[in-house]
């Protein structure tokens, strides 16, 4: 990557009409907004909750962002993550050519979110 680029994650999810459905993924972009990296971060839903991804990728761009990863937080690798999302990535790379639009394997595929998960389930309480 390079260093003058203004970088962003997306935290993309499948999206919820339960208004605290969306707190974890709240709490995930303010620790990275919290964080000492200055990455913009924000959240994007496919449905069911606003705002969806090209909405929150042109929030990005306009406010200078150069290259935006979006990051599946999805623990299961399904239909959405293997086919909605590549999809929709590739259409904004389309409509925004000069932008580095960086698509990460889903959080579910992490080796180290999975320890951290059987370590969670693991302990007694």
């Amino acid at each position: 990557m390079i260093t003058n680029q203004k970088s962003a994650v997306v935290l993309f999810a499948h999206g919820s009409r339960d208004p605290l459905w969306h707190k974890p993924m709240e709490a995930v972009a303010a620790q990275i907004a919290n964080g000492s990296s200055g990455m913009e971060v924000c959240c994007a839903y496919l449905e069911l909750s606003q705002p969806d991804l090209p909405t929150a990728c042109q929030r990005l761009l306009d406010s200078g962002v150069t290259h935006i990863a979006v990051l599946p937080m999805f623990l299961g690798v399904g239909r959405h993550a293997r086919e909605d999302l590549p999809l929709l990535v590739e259409q904004l790379r389309t409509r925004h050519p000069a932008v580095v639009f960086e698509l990460r394997p889903a959080v579910g595929e992490d080796p180290r979110l999975i320890a951290l998960l059987a370590q969670i389930a693991a302990d007694p309480g």
